[in-house]
């Protein structure tokens, strides 16, 4: 990959993570429509600038998750008033509960993630047809879309039911079975074609989390699930370079490989691809935002039905 096929690919996943319209379908898809390959190292970056973007993003509430972490350890008193007013942790209460909540739907996740992974491996290794990953991908597509249209009727009528009661439960915090259904969903969300976030999201109001809540809680429980999965990624690429199967030079491709079957990377061209994905990635989590706020969620569906049918019709074009 040359500079600009980099940052077109930092922009697909940039796009396509936070969107609910599936980062990983996207790149495979695009890797078939223009006989690109993607290594997994490269994903392990693009991944970390798309990791970042939710850093700076939510930092405010990252801050406060640690410091109600720390007066929760300490055993110190709560401060009059929360660092965001309608963020996850409201009250301490909340903040507790929902610390407690992020790490049940990390660990579901992570079960169900590395069995995912091990399947894809297992599959891998018995050399199934591209052509079947990328109709995997098209019915992925389908899911993630009867995911954000049920999520958006459900929105509508719970917004109903809260203009006609005045007795409204308020926010306590993430609970326990709120947060093994995200972890659930967020499991799912590995398979081909899935949205993480459109999973993610969807469960929180399935379970009855406020919409703008479930966005927060989606991409805060993102950031152990994307550092779990670049980790492992990134234990195999350190091992190959100690192997010696890497070499690296300044400019040129983001990979290519030499006659001795070793793999060059291109450390401008990765640099771009990063600085891409970050940037496209940030304003797509801004704009997603919005979106979930007016509860438009839908309105993704309306992307990823057309594909998929389009994608199924021309199947043995890829």
């Amino acid at each position: 990959m040359n500079v600009l096929q980099s940052i077109f690919l930092g922009a697909v996943q940039g796009v396509t993570e936070f969107l609910p319209i599936s980062s990983s379908g996207h790149l495979k898809i695009m890797e078939a429509l223009f006989n690109l390959s993607v290594p997994d190292w490269f994903d392990v970056f693009l991944h970390l600038a798309t990791l970042l973007a939710i850093v700076i993003y939510f930092w405010k509430q990252i801050v406060e998750f640690f410091q109600v972490l720390f007066r929760w350890i300490g055993k110190k008193p709560a401060p009059e008033k929360p660092l965001i007013a309608d963020g996850l942790c409201k009250t301490e209460e909340a903040g507790r509960r929902t610390i407690i909540a992020v790490l049940i739907t990390t660990v579901v996740t992570a079960v169900l993630g590395l069995g995912v992974e091990k399947i894809k491996d297992i599959l891998d290794e018995k050399g199934v047809p591209s052509k079947f990953v990328i109709l995997a991908i098209f019915t992925g597509f389908i899911i993630t879309s009867g995911l954000l249209i049920t999520c958006g009727i459900i929105n509508k009528l719970r917004e109903k039911n809260i203009a006609s009661e005045s007795n409204v439960k308020p926010y306590n915090g993430i609970t326990i079975p709120q947060a093994l259904f995200v972890g659930l969903f967020q499991g799912i969300g590995t398979l081909p074609g899935i949205s993480r976030s459109g999973s993610t999201i969807a469960s929180g109001v399935y379970s009855g989390v406020d919409r703008k809540l479930a966005g927060d809680y989606s991409f805060i429980v993102s950031i152990p699930a994307i550092l779990g999965a670049a980790l492992l990624k990134a234990v195999k690429f350190v091992k190959a370079i100690k192997d010696g199967c890497f070499t690296f030079s300044v400019m040129g491709n983001a990979s290519a490989v030499t006659q001795n079957g070793t793999e060059v990377v291109g450390i401008i061209p990765v640099i771009a691809g990063f600085l891409a994905s970050f940037a496209v990635g940030y304003l797509s989590l801004f704009l997603l935002m919005k979106v979930i706020k007016k509860g438009k969620l839908e309105w993704f569906a309306a992307y990823l039905i057309p594909v998929a049918i389009l994608g199924f019709i021309f199947i043995n074009h890829f």
